[in-house]
């Protein structure tokens, strides 16, 4: 069994260019819900390699012209076309 890599919110930010504030917002909504760990009394959200690809492909969409809505059904859709991350 490998172990998933997972990333902090503001390492997800830098990866997609996607900022920490539209990636709260999004979250569950518009993208997978990421992982939280709790810690003490914060709490703190994990993103996965698949959900990164998936921010990173609706932000592509966004960039064409794409509602934000339209954007994150074709990006799921095609993660779940393809069974998850493609390299």
């Amino acid at each position: 069994m490998t172990k998933q890599k997972s990333f902090s919110i503001g390492d997800t930010a830098d990866m997609t260019g996607i900022s920490k504030k539209q990636l709260r917002t999004w979250g569950g909504k518009f993208i997978p819900e990421p992982a939280r760990i709790v810690c003490g009394q914060r709490s703190y959200r994990l993103f996965s390699d698949q959900q990164i690809l998936i921010i990173k492909r609706v932000k592509a969409y966004l960039d064409q012209g794409f509602t934000l809505s339209t954007a994150s059904q074709l990006a799921v859709g095609e993660n779940k076309n393809t069974g998850g991350i493609q390299k």
